[in-house]
């Protein structure tokens, strides 16, 4: 219980990130890195299949290649690991990799008292299948995930959950303590729109282009001139490392609902205590996270 609460600072971090589905993981890399009270540790890329891959395997690689293209924007050096090259095929069966492989070599060093803060903001395989290879990742670690829909919305699917609803299970019954950020009736209302990313980042540095292009660009090839925002999603797992006085988001604890494999909430069977956020203070998180990325510099 002590661990669903907001950490004491410093913390360590690792992220498990699938940066190349969209353009939100990028935004969240940059974030943790220019964010001092947060010790990165290690970067996960996480498999994904959509229009910008030919598959999970293909998506974690060019994942892989894209975190290195933030960090090199941002002058950063991490070690980064391959993650899973397919999702689970079930509950039990674990996916090794290098990544997954990493995060048990890694939860040792840490304790109940002291845990590793996993952020995962993709299809959770990475963290499930290190669960599934070593139970020791559920006592020394924090899990917050970005993922599902909102427990009020109308289903439960949504692209992180949908992608491997296997892991989710697997991570949220495996009793770590779990923070879990859901989409569609929470995060989405964190959303920009071109003439703000303008005003607070352009020409400030090239990480910060770099953003602004990659998101008016995604934004552009399907409003088709019509207004647009855009949710930059995965920002908001980040932010719940340092939400200290709930300055960020509010949130409450709640018995878990596992998420099934019709799309829907297992609503009638409740589990373990999770912490669940139900609501963003948007104009606070992106104050910082534009000033944050304005000043483009790692913390010293």
């Amino acid at each position: 219980m002590k661990n669903l609460n907001v950490p004491e600072y410093p913390v360590d971090v690792v992220l498990d990130t699938d940066t190349y589905n969209e353009i939100d993981d990028q935004f969240a890399l940059a974030y943790l890195m220019l964010s001092k009270e947060l010790h990165t540790q290690a970067i996960y890329a996480a498999p994904f299949f959509n229009e910008n891959s030919s598959g999970p395997e293909d998506g974690m690689r060019k994942s892989y290649e894209e975190i290195f293209k933030v960090l090199d924007l941002l002058g950063a050096k991490t070690e980064v690991f391959h993650g899973s090259p397919r999702y689970l095929s079930d509950e039990k069966t674990p996916v090794p990799s290098p990544a997954a492989e990493d995060l048990c070599r890694r939860a040792k060093a840490y304790s109940p008292d002291h845990p590793l803060y996993v952020v995962a903001i993709g299809a959770i395989t990475n963290v499930a299948s290190a669960i599934l290879m070593d139970p020791i990742v559920a006592e020394n670690t924090v899990v917050v995930w970005l993922g599902g829909n909102g427990y009020h919305y109308h289903n439960a699917d949504e692209f992180n959950l949908s992608q491997d609803i296997a892991a989710a299970r697997v991570v949220i019954s495996s009793g770590v303590p779990f923070v879990q950020l859901p989409c569609m009736g929470v995060v989405s209302g964190f959303s920009t729109t071109r003439p703000e990313l303008e005003f607070w980042l352009k020409g400030k540095n090239p990480l910060a282009d770099y953003l602004v292009e990659n998101t008016v660009q995604a934004a552009e090839s399907y409003a088709h001139g019509t207004a647009w925002s855009r949710v930059i999603w995965d920002v908001t797992a980040v932010a719940w490392l340092l939400n200290r006085d709930d300055r960020f988001m509010l949130s409450r604890i709640v018995p878990a609902c596992l998420p099934a494999y019709d799309g829907l909430y297992e609503m009638g069977r409740q589990g373990l205590p999770i912490r669940y956020v139900y609501q963003i203070h948007r104009d606070a998180l992106f104050t910082d996270l534009f000033t944050k990325l304005a000043a483009g510099t790692q913390p010293v």
